[in-house]
């Protein structure tokens, strides 16, 4: 199935870019080399969602919980997500960081990016979670009584620190993992996820087709 033949389009998409550390190992690299190597995949992927009419995409950069790794591993995902705002940052793009940045493994080359900005004619939303951590994002629920207030559907995502996210239609995985990893669990609830066996940095277009062919046989009830 083509992109053209598509019928039913994924208004969100969300990207788990996940396996540079185990790709650079088989390719004889040390692990930090690998996130590199996940640029020109993520740029690909973003033409094809252009091309296709997908309104928002959503890129997991790294969580507050990576930031755990070595030092060389940190300092190579932080730049990978540094390199990828500056590449898209020349294209049609509405680009948005989401993260915690008064942490200081935030890259502070990103934080003018932390407002939406619109490069072109911004006819495709791209979002990139940079030192995202689901608590950070679900903290305005810290210290209330939850039983003692209502939250509607509406109020509820306006209070979260990804709130101009919309919900995600679809995600893919790249890297063989069958977990969400923390990835923005209200925007999720009623995602589809279909993963890829393959590594990130072995991206092909026929991964992507793949999973938009999959998405077109599911039965998208909302709960109803």
């Amino acid at each position: 199935m083509t992109l053209s033949a598509m019928r039913r389009i994924p208004k969100h998409i969300g990207i788990i870019p996940d396996g540079n550390r185990r790709w650079a190992e088989i390719n004889g690299l040390t692990k930090e080399k690998g996130y590199a190597y996940g640029l020109k995949p993520g740029i690909r992927l973003y033409e094809l969602c252009l091309e296709l009419g997908v309104g928002e995409l959503t890129f997991y950069g790294f969580t507050q919980d990576n930031t755990k790794r070595p030092s060389l591993q940190t300092a190579a995902f932080r730049k990978a997500c540094v390199d990828a705002v500056s590449m898209l940052s020349g294209r049609d793009a509405s680009l948005l960081v989401v993260g915690d940045t008064s942490s200081p493994s935030f890259p502070k080359e990103l934080v003018p990016y932390t407002t939406r900005r619109v490069f072109g004619s911004g006819r495709i939303k791209v979002n990139f979670l940079v030192n995202y951590g689901w608590k950070w994002d679900l903290s305005f629920l810290q210290g209330q009584n939850s039983s003692s207030k209502k939250f509607s559907k509406g109020n509820l995502h306006n209070s979260l620190a990804s709130s101009e996210l919309s919900r995600i239609d679809l995600i893919i995985r790249w890297g063989g993992r069958r977990r969400l990893s923390g990835f923005l669990p209200v925007q999720t609830i009623y995602s589809d996820f279909y993963v890829v066996d393959d590594l990130w940095p072995d991206f092909r277009e026929e991964h992507f087709y793949k999973g938009l062919h999959w998405y077109q046989s599911q039965d998208v009830t909302l709960g109803g």
